[in-house]
């Protein structure tokens, strides 16, 4: 008994060291953009989902006008759009933690495109979350621009202006790719060719053209003359650029085992250029001691959205039961506690901690749930209700691709135009 006091007494304490460090870094270090078309009551439903309170985080608007700063004379005025319905949550990590995404209801727009996008940015270490409360989803096109404004908000420094106009160029030239060849298939492709580049310091054109074509082979995969130009026009900026590959290679690795899984569901095999058998086994090693920290992926309230939700993530511990996942260290600690003092003294703390966690109600999260809404706005509405549950009269028109924050029907969104 004596023993399982003192117990009990370090774990208390040692609980609230944590969170007192946890709450300092999360007060530094997380930013949360809105939609500035969102209402009220869904920007309540995001920062639920987000698993945070207003006033324990930075919280930004994010309007059109900030989005075609960055997307003007790039992407069409389909894909910009009107409106802004995509938000974010961001949370910059550790050296080497790399780049962790997790999107949801982005129903064009993966958590690979924007890792990838990010790394072009100048983006190292980071958490990120894009999301948007409409059932109905949007494509994500806009998301990026929120994204960015968190890190920047989030770190206190402004990331090279340039690198922030190549990151959208990027995600447009993917998008456009994609419409014509495949999601996957598009983002490997651009993220294999400029880990290549960027890797050998690849500038000549002739050189950053043979790479597209190499990369492209390994895909199996033939480019008409339009999209090989679009192409190298992104990599050939790309390649002017300063990027450190050493700080990057993670991110690219990541992106590119998101790719092959999605492909090899359907019977797709890439074949990629590797970095030697020794290098390998260095980064086998690397991966064996380290462990990397989700931080806010893997702290989401799932029921705050209802059913039909679509969720990608570049890591599968993202994709995992979050609310039992969620309930993390401290909850345990409550369990634990609350089990000890409720059971009797034959009973160990251990099994009371297990019981207490097998009689947790589970609530998966399916991430292969997409839905057939074939939204092709960045912020396109498609929903019903607050909480985003689906309405059977939500519009199912299909533009081209990507428009970025035009409505599109539905109570959720608002029904008054606001530019």
């Amino acid at each position: 008994m004596i023993r399982n006091k003192k117990a009990v007494s370090f774990l208390i304490t040692l609980s609230i060291t944590l969170s007192m460090c946890t709450a300092a870094f999360a007060d530094r270090a997380s930013v949360v953009t809105l939609g500035a078309d969102l209402s009220d009551a869904q920007k309540q439903t995001v920062l639920n989902y987000f698993g945070v309170k207003k006033d324990d985080v930075v919280v930004l608007d994010v309007n059109n006008a900030e989005e075609r700063k960055y997307l003007q004379g790039i992407a069409s005025e389909a894909q910009i759009g009107t409106k802004t319905y995509s938000c974010a949550y961001v949370q910059p990590t550790k050296s080497g933690n790399g780049i962790n995404v997790k999107t949801v209801n982005l129903t064009y727009v993966t958590s690979s495109m924007i890792a990838s996008t990010l790394a072009t940015c100048g983006v190292e270490d980071a958490n990120v979350i894009a999301m948007t409360p409409l059932s109905g989803g949007v494509s994500g096109t806009g998301a990026l621009t929120g994204v960015i404004l968190a890190f920047e908000d989030a770190t206190g420094e402004k990331l090279d202006e340039t690198k922030k106009e190549l990151a959208s160029q990027e995600l447009i030239t993917t998008s456009d790719l994609g419409d014509q060849i495949g999601q996957d298939e598009a983002t490997g492709i651009v993220n294999d060719v400029k880990a290549d580049i960027i890797k050998n310091g690849t500038k000549d054109t002739t050189q950053i053209a043979n790479t597209i074509n190499n990369v492209t082979n390994n895909y199996n995969v033939t480019l008409n003359q339009d999209q090989e130009k679009q192409l190298q026009n992104l990599m050939s900026k790309i390649a002017e650029q300063d990027y450190d590959y050493s700080k990057l290679k993670n991110t690219f690795k990541n992106v590119s085992e998101v790719v092959d899984e999605g492909l090899e569901g359907s019977g797709i095999k890439v074949k990629h250029t590797t970095d030697g058998f020794f290098q390998a086994i260095g980064d086998w090693f690397s991966n064996l001691f380290s462990n990397k920290d989700l931080g806010i992926l893997e702290q989401t309230n799932e029921n705050e959205l209802g059913d039909n939700v679509k969720v990608d993530a570049t890591n599968k511990e993202a994709l995992k039961n979050v609310a039992e996942k969620g309930k993390g260290f401290f909850q345990s600690i409550k369990d634990w506690l609350f089990g000890t003092y409720k059971s009797n003294n034959d009973s160990n703390d251990n099994s009371s901690s297990e019981s207490a966690k097998d009689n947790t109600p589970a609530t998966s999260i399916d991430s292969t749930n997409t839905t057939e809404y074939h939204s092709t706005t960045d912020d396109k509405s498609n929903s019903s209700n607050d909480n985003s549950q689906s309405n059977d009269s939500a519009s199912n028109t299909k533009s081209s691709v990507n428009s970025n924050d035009s409505q599109n029907t539905s109570s959720t969104a608002p029904n008054t135009q606001k530019n």
